[in-house]
């Protein structure tokens, strides 16, 4: 039963990854309620999704296209970045639609313009079965504004949605790899990248005081570059979530999908199990870019952002990780614009889909 099990579950994966990554352009302003065809394959270039009720978001038609592959997505809400918050619930409702139809878990970067309670309301209403990692994202530099603030937005989500639909909340996002960076720092635990950790620390304990405070249970977990968790850290949280990119370790396509696992194996698990708490890890990103904004960036050495090479990562990858039992966050949802506004090259064309809920490579035999 366990081996039909895991070859279904094989056939489940490659079906989507042939079909998952599919054209060009997701808005979420409307999504589309017919699909344009690609006629030299006979596939749907859209994610359809359909409410037969408009006024009940949880009446939507299936996608026959989009199947449960992914252990988990990494998503942030268009318009979720301050000063402008330009996110609102119609549009996640429509992302969460589609993520549903692909994943049970999804995993948020921070708080602010009201994200949390967004994915929460458009599970609620959605009634999918999905799980979300809360965020919060902090910097070293504010005397903990940004702490705050967003914790604050995360207590007044738990206190309206309660705790069944979500997983943990994830206390800094590449924290101390910034923090080393900015300060020219080489060893992540030494006495220097420790005055950072304490700052991210007292983030974290806060965080789990507020809970216990609350009279709840989540795990808390940080996120962060794969070799730049502290010690120190990790050994305060439930969880570890490790950023992994094949990309930016100047990896090749065709091996991207077996170093990823290595390197998360040796680097993150290892580490992980020689600490007293032991937590749990995930790999919070990883996935390969589809395009570069400037030549200049285009290629990482061995392999260059493309369609191809994000199928070639796909095809190898999901498949060894959901039969590993790895678990992991793709990298990502949808394309970012700001970020490509923002930092230019690879760092805005991460998605399965663009901004136009369209599959963002063409079907690949």
């Amino acid at each position: 039963m366990g081996l039909i099990a895991a070859v279904v579950g094989i056939i489940i994966v490659a079906v989507v990854v042939g079909v998952v990554v599919s054209n060009n352009n997701k808005k979420n302003s409307n999504l589309s309620t017919t699909s344009s065809s690609d006629s030299s394959t006979g596939a749907s270039a859209n994610a359809t999704t359909q409410q037969t009720n408009p006024n009940d978001p949880s009446s939507f038609t299936k996608d026959p296209t989009l199947h449960q592959s992914f252990y988990g997505m990494a998503y942030t809400p268009v318009g979720s970045q301050l000063p402008d918050c330009g996110n609102s619930l119609a549009a996640v409702i429509q992302d969460i639609q589609i993520m549903s139809q692909l994943t049970p878990r999804v995993r948020l970067y921070g708080a602010d313009c009201n994200q949390s309670a967004l994915v929460l309301e458009a599970i609620k209403q959605t009634k999918v079965n999905m799980t979300v990692y809360l965020g919060n994202y902090p910097v070293p530099t504010d005397n903990g504004t940004a702490y705050t603030r967003q914790r604050d937005e995360i207590k007044a989500a738990i206190q309206t949605y309660g705790t069944d639909h979500i997983g943990g909340i994830t206390v800094g996002n590449e924290f101390m790899l910034n923090y080393v960076t900015q300060n020219a720092i080489t060893d992540v635990n030494s006495a220097a990248a420790n005055v950072g950790a304490a700052i991210l620390l007292a983030n974290i304990q806060d965080t789990q005081s507020m809970l216990t405070t609350m009279g709840v249970t989540i795990p808390v977990g940080n996120a962060d570059a794969g070799s730049y968790f502290n010690d120190e850290v990790l050994a305060a949280v439930n969880y570890g979530m490790a950023n992994v990119h094949p990309w930016f370790a100047n990896v090749s396509a065709t091996d991207s999908a077996s170093w990823t696992a290595t390197f998360f194996q040796q680097q993150d698990v290892v580490l992980a199990e020689s600490l007293s708490n032991n937590a749990t890890m995930y790999i919070a990103e990883t996935g390969w870019p589809t395009k570069s904004s400037d030549v200049g960036n285009e290629s990482n050495g061995p392999s260059i952002a493309s369609v191809a090479n994000l199928q070639i990562f796909l095809d190898n990858f999901v498949c060894q990780a959901n039969t590993n039992g790895t678990g992991y966050f793709f990298f990502e949802f949808a394309d970012e614009s700001w970020k490509d506004a923002e930092f230019g090259g690879v760092e805005g064309w991460w998605g399965l889909f663009n901004q136009e809920y369209i599959f963002v490579c063409p079907l690949l035999e």
